[in-house]
C-alpha cells in the first residue's frame, strides 16, 4: 500500500519526507523554465569547449576547432592601429616643430598623441590637469624657467634638469646658508628684499640691506631688477609666482638651501617622435611662448 502524502499545514504543499531537529524540507521543484536554462548553459559550455580555446594543457591549451586567439586579434588590432597611424609618425618625425605646428592635421594627431604621453609619463609629478603643486612647475601660465618656446621645451622635455644626462639643464643656486655663504641675518634680509619685488611689504630697513646682498649675491642669475635669465633658467621674482611657496620661511629656505629640483630627462626613454608630440601638448597647454 502506498505510503500517504504527508501535507505541510502551512503553506499546503507536500513534503518530501525528510525531517531535521522538527523542521520538514517542502517538496517545491525547480520551475521548468529555470531547469531549461541550465540545460541550455550546459549545452553550450560544452559547445564552447569545442568551438573555442579552453582547457589548459601541460604544454599550452586546447585551441577549440575555430582556432580563434583574443591575444592574436588584439595583435592585429594594435597592428592595424600602428600602420594606420605611421604616416602621421613619419611626417612628424621628418618635420620641424613649427612646420607641424603648422599643419592641422598633423597638430591634431600630434596633440592626441602628447596628452596620452603626459599622462603617462608627466602627470604624476604636474598633475592631470598639468596645473603642477608646491615644488613643480604650473605648466599653463607663463612662467617658464628655461624659456617657453617650442625649442626651449623640447630641450626640457629631452634633456630634463640636473640629471645625468650629458646635455642637461643645468643651473646651481648656492646653498648660501648651508654652505655658510651668508649669515642668517643676511639671507632674512635678502628674502624680505625678493619678496618687496613682487610688491610684498616689509621692514625698509631689512630690504636696504637685502638689496644690497641681493647685488652682490643674486643679481648675476637673477637680474638686476629680479626679472629672471631665461638662458640660465634663473626665476623672475617679480611675478609673485612662486615654485616653492610666497612666505617669508619658503623664501629663506630657498636661499640657504638652493632647492635644486630634479626633472627626468627622457632622451631614451621616449623616441623623438613622442617627445615632440609631448613638446607641442605642452606649448598648447596656454602658457607656451
Amino acid at each position: 500500500m502506498a505510503e500517504k502524502t504527508e501535507i505541510d499545514d502551512v503553506t499546503g504543499v507536500e513534503t518530501t519526507g525528510h525531517e531535521w531537529d522538527g523542521i520538514k524540507e517542502l517538496n517545491n521543484p525547480l520551475p521548468r523554465w529555470w531547469l531549461w536554462t541550465f540545460y541550455v548553459c550546459v549545452i553550450w559550455s560544452v559547445l564552447y569547449w569545442i568551438v573555442y580555446p579552453a582547457w589548459p594543457t601541460m604544454t599550452g591549451y586546447t585551441k577549440g576547432i575555430w582556432g580563434y586567439s583574443q591575444r592574436q586579434a588584439v595583435k592585429a588590432d594594435l597592428a592595424a592601429g600602428k600602420a594606420a597611424q605611421a604616416k602621421f609618425l613619419t611626417a612628424i618625425e621628418a618635420s620641424e616643430l613649427d612646420d607641424i605646428r603648422g599643419n592641422p592635421e598633423l597638430m591634431r594627431f600630434a596633440l592626441a598623441g602628447g596628452r596620452t604621453a603626459f599622462a603617462d609619463n608627466c602627470a604624476p609629478c604636474h598633475g592631470r590637469g598639468a596645473e603642477g603643486t608646491r615644488g613643480y612647475p604650473n605648466l599653463n601660465d607663463d612662467d617658464w624657467l628655461w624659456g617657453g618656446s617650442l625649442s626651449a621645451i623640447y630641450e626640457t622635455i629631452r634633456y630634463g634638469i640636473r640629471t645625468t644626462h650629458d646635455d642637461t639643464r643645468l643651473s646651481d643656486m648656492p646653498k648660501f646658508g648651508a654652505d655658510e655663504i651668508l649669515e642668517p641675518g643676511q639671507i632674512k634680509d635678502a628674502a624680505n628684499f625678493v619678496l618687496s619685488l613682487s610688491g610684498r611689504p616689509g621692514d625698509a630697513a631689512s630690504i636696504a640691506r637685502g638689496k644690497a646682498v641681493y647685488a652682490d649675491h643674486c643679481s648675476t642669475c637673477h637680474g638686476e631688477d629680479g626679472s629672471g635669465i631665461a638662458a640660465l633658467g634663473a626665476p623672475n621674482l617679480k611675478d609673485a609666482l612662486w615654485l616653492f611657496g610666497s612666505r617669508q620661511e619658503d623664501v629663506e629656505t630657498s636661499i640657504r638651501t638652493g632647492r635644486g629640483g630634479v626633472m627626468p630627462h627622457w632622451d631614451g626613454r621616449l623616441d623623438d617622435t613622442l617627445i615632440k608630440q609631448l613638446t607641442l601638448f605642452v606649448h598648447s597647454l596656454g602658457g607656451g611662448q
